[in-house]
């Protein structure tokens, strides 16, 4: 095991990350911004030094600085938490070359699926299934005009090298076609360097389900259950529970073991997560693979008594799993909510000082919080401050102990997402667990509307 690790990120993850190397006994490097310099995860670490100004790009994705830090603390490892580097291809590879371990799997395997389009191909052949569509760019609008007509409209016109919804569009027709190709390939260039477009067929209310898969060096993969994480505002996921109460048993089964194909297909190791839509019928498709540790990883957590971090450390060690997926038990239920600085109605970010912050407590409650009374929320960084986890035996237990959780909370100074929250996870059609993708725009925007 290692006996230093760096850990390259900031907020919740940092800290979280930090929590499991104390448990283990291994000492801890942050890394902050001129922003952060009063942050918990600083507080929280042994050794913490400044890696820049507050702007990420002059910070925290200054990866010759981070490199530096490494070298200069002594540390052995890297870990990348959620977000940031934790999938950059450079950084993977930037680490293994000046002798880190990069927590995580290897440059090239970020590298095959960091193109959704080259996933598509990959899962392809892997015998995952994958939506109708097409595997090659698309070269322009006349050939997307082609294409479109052979799918069917309406269709989804996607960036390869997209994220967070950037360069993705729904089309309903012809006429809308030639402008939103346009305009989601010179995003999909801004934002990613990379404006290749492809299209599949459109698949209309799912389910977003995901399953989570460990495994290591000695070629174990054990599938860790799935989570249903369909609830998204901004196509940014906002509460995720394990397990969905959508799927059967039967798709569970066919889901678990197609991901466990996949994993194996492209020799993945470490913590990962293979993204499906889950349509009606509860036919699933491939969607993109995550190649760190989720944000909604503690879910998994709680109905599984794992630590991921732990796993994660112990794998990039060399050492291999000390379960096997017939000793993992299933146990109870698992929600959480990702509390944001932002204003419940417009989703717009709130940043500000945080002059009141008290967490609730109570039976299978958590807490993931990066932040405390007087922080300061800045607009350099994603607003989300903290996770609330609730556990139950029951969806149902579970349901209400995050009703009482999420009334009991308070934070003042700043405008958060947590009246958001609350209507959503006491809506009839959440309780019935009917959460599919469009549940903001179906239930949540028209309930707003009235109470205006």
């Amino acid at each position: 095991m290692f006996n230093k690790v760096l850990i390259a990120n900031r907020g919740e993850i940092a800290r979280r990350v930090i929590r499991t190397c104390k448990r283990l006994n291994i000492h801890t490097v942050a890394i902050y911004s001129e922003a952060d310099v009063d942050s918990l995860h600083v507080k929280d670490a042994d050794e913490a030094y400044c890696v820049g100004k507050p702007p990420v790009a002059q910070s925290y994705l200054n990866i010759d600085r981070i490199l530096e830090i490494a070298k200069e603390s002594g540390a052995e490892a890297v870990h990348p938490g959620y977000g940031l580097l934790s999938e950059n291809v450079n950084f993977a590879k930037r680490c293994t070359e000046a002798g880190l371990v990069f927590i995580g799997p290897s440059a090239e395997v970020i590298a095959s699926m960091g193109s959704k389009l080259e996933a598509r191909k990959t899962m392809k052949a892997a015998g995952v299934p994958i939506v109708e569509g097409v595997e090659a760019p698309v070269k322009d609008v006349a050939e997307a005009t082609e294409i479109a007509e052979r799918l069917g409209y309406p269709i989804m016109l996607k960036a390869s090298a997209g994220g967070g919804g950037i360069g993705m569009q729904l089309v309903d027709n012809a006429e809308e076609l030639a402008k939103a190709f346009e305009g989601n390939q010179k995003r999909a260039q801004s934002f990613f360097g990379d404006g290749t477009m492809y299209m599949e067929r459109f698949i209309a209310n799912p389910h977003h389900v995901e399953v989570q898969i460990i495994a290591d060096h000695q070629g174990n993969i054990v599938p860790l259950f799935e989570r249903e994480c369909s609830i998204q505002r901004r196509n940014q996921k906002v509460v995720e529970e394990a397990p969905s109460p959508f799927i059967s048993q039967e798709t569970r089964d066919k889901m678990l073991e197609a991901s466990v194909k996949a994993v194996r297909h492209i020799g993945y190791v470490n913590a990962g997560t293979i993204e499906y839509l889950v349509d009606k019928d509860q036919n699933f498709y491939f969607l993109e693979m995550n190649t760190r540790l989720q944000v909604e990883h503690p879910v998994t957590e709680e109905i599984t008594k794992l630590d991921l971090v732990e796993e994660q450390l112990k794998i990039a060690a060399k050492l291999p799993l000390t379960f096997t997926r017939e000793s993992i038990i299933k146990d109870g239920h698992a929600i959480e909510v990702r509390i944001y600085a932002e204003n419940p109605s417009t989703f717009f970010p709130s940043p500000g000082t945080i002059t009141v912050l008290e967490l609730p407590t109570g039976e299978g409650v958590r807490h993931e919080c990066g932040v405390e009374t007087g922080s300061a929320v800045t607009p350099f960084y994603d607003p989300m401050i903290s996770k609330l986890v609730v556990w139950g035996e029951t969806r149902e237990i579970a349901c209400e102990r995050l009703i009482q959780a999420l009334k009991a909370y308070k934070v003042e100074g700043i405008q958060t997402n947590i009246p958001m929250l609350l209507k959503t996870v006491t809506h009839e059609q959440f309780l019935k667990g009917n959460t599919t993708t469009k549940f903001v725009e179906q239930y949540y925007l028209p309930q707003l509307a009235e109470t205006k």
